[in-house]
């Protein structure tokens, strides 16, 4: 192999890397300034907040590993519309599947795909969960779906 096309490849790789990054480069520990502002605080703690504040959980079961969970947490999580709505309407919590509460969670909801969306009520029992991307449109549908159901 030449010079020429080892250089080439190694171009083409790191411009494949680069917009892959750029894609699907996310933080699953930081939020947007306008989207879903996550609970930071145990599951535990979350569970006592929904009961004093008589509301749902929004629960967003993720794995680090996963393209539509970055591309949810990129896209969806980021709009403003989707924000005030869930920031106004649930307590939300984001869970790695693979860590800490997260591992507890996955297997006691039977967590089957990532992303994983749950509505939990305050006593933790799911009142609803889908699988998979969702836009910000069927995001805020779901939601909606969900606070009818549950005034």
């Amino acid at each position: 192999m030449t010079w020429n096309r080892i250089i080439t490849f190694a171009i083409i790789g790191i411009a494949i890397a680069y917009w892959a990054y750029n894609y699907y480069g996310v933080d699953f520990k930081e939020d947007s300034v306008t989207g879903i502002q996550f609970h930071r605080g145990t599951w535990e703690d979350a569970l006592h907040l929904a009961k004093k504040e008589n509301k749902l959980i929004f629960l967003d079961v993720y794995a680090t590993w996963c393209g539509p969970c970055k591309k949810l947490k990129k896209t969806t999580f980021s709009d403003k519309e989707v924000g005030n709505l869930f920031n106004k309407t649930f307590i939300n919590v984001s869970l790695d599947a693979e860590q800490g509460d997260g591992v507890v969670l996955a297997q006691k909801y039977q967590i089957e795909a990532y992303p994983t969306l749950l509505f939990i009520d305050a006593d933790g029992n799911a009142v609803k969960g889908e699988s998979g991307y969702h836009n910000a449109n069927e995001l805020i549908e779901l939601a909606q779906s969900i606070t009818t159901a549950n005034p």
